[in-house]
């Protein structure tokens, strides 16, 4: 049975791969080191944080993960998404995270106990984008050095919430167009969809695959399972979105497509529809390492999308609202 990494054996990992992800960066402004003389004890708070979190909840680590996606194609990764709002102000309330994001408690936590050691030094932008690495680490994935240094946004954005993040029933050539809008590629777009490989979704997110004219790309023992489970009735219930080891980093999203288990159409046309795309599955079926390589580099470059730095951004005290 696989064992929860501490995180001084991740810190060693990450010791290791210090030259290679620090050149991959090319950045100057954000750095693995920010935090190591002002707050040293920064990651391993975070990392305790997550780890109590997806121990008591396994899914938890996918929705750190999503959150922090959300949160960087919104004006930048600027921690505007754990802003608090209402049904006409915020982005927690926009068309896509509302009822689905989660975990804000689990972020308000680690926040916690970070003012307590080191008042006012790290940026709630900062713990999302640890959050998430941590939360690969500790499902079996990669582990890399988050690039660090990032200031809070002092205001949402509902209207890019609505706007920018991609719709469970995109095909490739949105996926593709709303990828490059925020500086990601191509690649990028296949590699973060690996994230897939854990979570769950609703059956809203798919339900229009399951019409009375199907989703011909939907196989069809998924189907069959998917229409048992979900029904058209007024219930939205949750699924895996890998059905085979849902709570497990690896490239089991990638090797689910040939066969049309891919629960989203926004995943499955990645393999059906395109033969772009389908290269870079069938590369990554066959290349898990390759995956888990490039995986480290597209989310490190996710988290450089559009940070604020400096005085253009603050050091949240709560990370809900403010200063």
């Amino acid at each position: 049975m696989a064992t929860t990494p501490s995180f001084f054996s991740v810190l060693m990992i990450l010791l290791g791969l210090w030259e290679n992800v620090s050149a991959q960066s090319g950045g100057k402004s954000l750095t693995p080191e920010n935090y190591w003389w002002t707050c040293p004890e920064a990651e391993a708070i975070v990392f305790d944080g997550v780890a109590r979190a997806v121990a008591q909840d396994p899914r938890m680590a996918a929705s750190l993960l999503r959150m922090h996606f959300h949160d960087c194609f919104v004006q930048g990764c600027d921690a505007s998404i754990l802003l608090d709002g209402n049904a006409t102000f915020g982005e927690k309330t926009a068309g896509p995270n509302n009822n689905s994001l989660r975990g804000f408690e689990v972020i308000d936590s680690i926040k916690t106990e970070l003012e307590f050691a080191c008042p006012g030094i790290v940026s709630c932008a900062d713990i999302l984008a640890i959050a998430a690495r941590d939360s690969v680490v500790l499902t079996g994935g990669p582990a890399w050095l988050v690039q660090l240094g990032r200031k809070d946004s002092r205001t949402p954005n509902r209207k890019e919430a609505n706007e920018k993040l991609p719709p469970p029933n995109s095909d490739v050539g949105k996926l593709i167009r709303m990828f490059h809008d925020v500086g990601l590629t191509e690649e990028d777009m296949v590699t973060l969809s690996g994230a897939h490989t854990i979570g769950k979704a609703r059956c809203s997110s798919f339900r229009d695959r399951l019409q009375s004219q199907p989703d011909p790309t939907l196989g069809n023992r998924l189907l069959t399972s998917l229409k048992q489970l979900c029904g058209f009735n007024n219930t939205n219930p949750l699924t895996n979105l890998d059905l085979k080891t849902p709570i497990t980093f690896d490239n089991g999203y990638y090797r689910n497509l040939p066969s049309g288990e891919g629960l989203l159409r926004s995943d499955q046309v990645l393999y059906s529809t395109d033969e772009r795309t389908k290269n870079l599955v069938e590369y990554y079926i066959h290349n898990p390492e390759a995956f888990f390589h490039n995986f480290k580099v597209s989310m490190i470059k996710m988290g450089n999308i559009r940070p604020l730095l400096g005085k253009d951004g603050e050091v949240r005290r709560h990370c809900r609202f403010p200063n």
